[in-house]
């Protein structure tokens, strides 16, 4: 589902989009987008930050209560604020406007090409979970617990969990988490390294790891980001 209000520039995603493959819905504002989305269960929504009326911030905070859907945001606004603000209820990329509309139908390609459990997988199948101290990671599930509780992590938060988890003893780049969870065929530009950061620290406050005594989500400086022990 594509959400703007400009018409020439959802006409020319559509049409990328629709040539691509895909099942276009649009929307121009807010309200018709939710209802959409509740409608259709989009697999991925691009959305505009900067929506009349209501913004993309809280379509997208909305969007949350009822859809796990990737969130791709739009904005015209490129400084930090507007970013970690649509990061913060759940965006699981953004794109600062003007773009290439073939590199965002690569981004797309990119949220939906992020490793799911099988549909149909039995227990003997899947791998047992992760387990860091109070920490669990229930791969077959896509559920994390602290302390017994359930976490409700966004998908991009899970995905980047799943992959320091899967390789414990291994400190990754933000390079290399980024060809991990975000990676497409257009590259990454220097800037999406800061994407990283951002959902590390809300993956650490969501888990109630003190990035200053962080027991889950450990900061290699100079390097990167690896699993402690919990």
């Amino acid at each position: 589902m594509v959400v703007d209000d400009e018409p020439s520039l959802v006409r020319v995603v559509e049409g990328y989009l629709t040539t691509d493959g895909f099942t276009v819905r649009t929307a121009s504002d807010g309200e018709t987008a939710l209802a959409l989305a509740r409608e259709s269960e989009p697999d991925v929504v691009v959305l505009d930050l900067g929506l009349p009326g209501m913004d993309g911030v809280e379509v997208c905070r909305q969007l949350r209560t009822f859809s796990s859907c990737y969130v791709l945001m739009l904005t015209a606004r490129a400084d930090e604020v507007d970013m970690l603000i649509g990061l913060a209820v759940g965006a699981d990329d953004y794109v600062t406007k003007p773009f290439s509309a073939r590199a965002l139908v690569a981004r797309v390609r990119t949220l939906l090409r992020r490793p799911r459990t099988p549909a149909g997988a039995t227990a003997q199948e899947a791998p047992e979970a992760r387990v860091f101290g109070d920490l669990t990671v229930d791969v077959p599930a896509r559920e994390v617990r602290v302390a017994g509780s359930l976490v409700a992590l966004t998908r991009t938060e899970y995905d980047l969990l799943e992959a320091l988890s899967g390789s414990p003893r291994i400190v990754f780049t933000r390079q290399q988490l980024l060809d991990r969870v975000w990676k497409d065929t257009t590259g990454s530009a220097a800037s999406d390294e800061h994407l990283v950061d951002i959902h590390v620290g809300h993956l650490r406050r969501k888990l109630g790891d003190d990035p200053r005594d962080a027991r889950y989500v450990l900061t290699v400086r100079g390097v990167g980001y690896r699993m402690g022990p919990g």
